[in-house]
């Protein structure tokens, strides 16, 4: 099975368009699922969570989302993943029901992983992200943590926003987290949900493991999906062209702990 989910856009409903849907079913991921769906203004979408609990990030555009008894109206801040502005999000909880109600054209992402332990409703606006500068040289990139692990609003879920410049890596050097092996490593799937700036543009990610049973390298386009069941698992990008990705990640312990390919680790401490 491929570990590259290529765009969708699947019309659900009138005005309501799948961009992505990756899951248990059609995906060897157990502990992270994704859907991705572009709304029309005034158009809806609901749904209802079993044993999943659920992050709801406002990519683009405008949209009240009620959960459970909670109503938020109006939330999202930017028109483009490219504005860069920190993007208001919801944490619904297991057995919960929440609609999405676009007030301008919205895009919006649903992240989800299994758990049996249900958190409250949550409103997590973008003010309250974490940003960090990572990196030097080519190795330079912009993170917005949404849902890190020292957020305790959720019991398996991860969310973090990676900006990468053109010409420069990310996800670099090479790591790993696929090893229950705390406090060195931790075992945690990962999702890759892409943009690029401009739409036509293009990045390359590598998926690899240390003994390369798994190994593959793909071009990867605007609003397709990579999904890391393990291994490490860089990204590359073009000259000309500017890379937005959102990371899903969940595992048995909701902690990032990684572990660098040892041959690439020099890279980190270089003059």
């Amino acid at each position: 099975m491929s570990l590259l989910y290529p765009k969708q856009n699947q019309e659900i409903q009138p005005g309501v368009h799948l961009i992505q849907d990756v899951n248990a079913t059609n995906s060897p991921m157990k502990y992270t699922a994704v859907k991705v769906l572009e709304l029309d203004a005034q158009r809806s979408f609901a749904e209802t969570l079993g044993n999943f609990e659920a992050g709801i990030v406002i990519l683009a555009g405008k949209v009240t989302v009620t959960a459970g008894d909670q109503r938020f109206e109006g939330i999202g801040q930017r028109q483009s993943v490219f504005d860069k502005i920190p993007t208001d999000s919801v944490y619904v909880g297991t057995g919960l029901s929440f609609k999405l109600a676009a007030q301008t054209t919205a895009k919006v992402l649903i992240a989800y992983s299994p758990t049996t332990t249900s958190f409250p409703v949550r409103l997590i606006k973008g003010d309250i992200h974490q940003i960090e500068h990572r990196g030097r040289y080519q190795n330079k990139r912009l993170v917005q943590n949404i849902l890190p692990d020292d957020l305790p609003f959720a019991d398996k879920l991860l969310l973090v926003e990676v900006y990468t410049d053109s010409g420069n890596w990310s996800s670099y050097p090479p790591h790993r987290h696929d090893h229950d092996n705390l406090p060195t490593e931790s075992l945690l799937e990962e999702i890759y949900y892409h943009e690029m700036q401009p739409k036509q543009g293009f990045v390359f990610q590598r998926v690899y493991t240390d003994d390369l049973s798994l190994n593959e390298t793909m071009a990867v386009q605007n609003q397709d999906v990579v999904i890391v069941p393990k291994g490490y698992h860089p990204v590359g990008v073009p000259d000309g062209y500017d890379s937005y990705y959102l990371n899903i990640m969940a595992g048995p312990i909701r902690v990032w702990h990684f572990h660098n390919a040892p041959e690439h680790a020099w890279i980190i401490d270089r003059k």
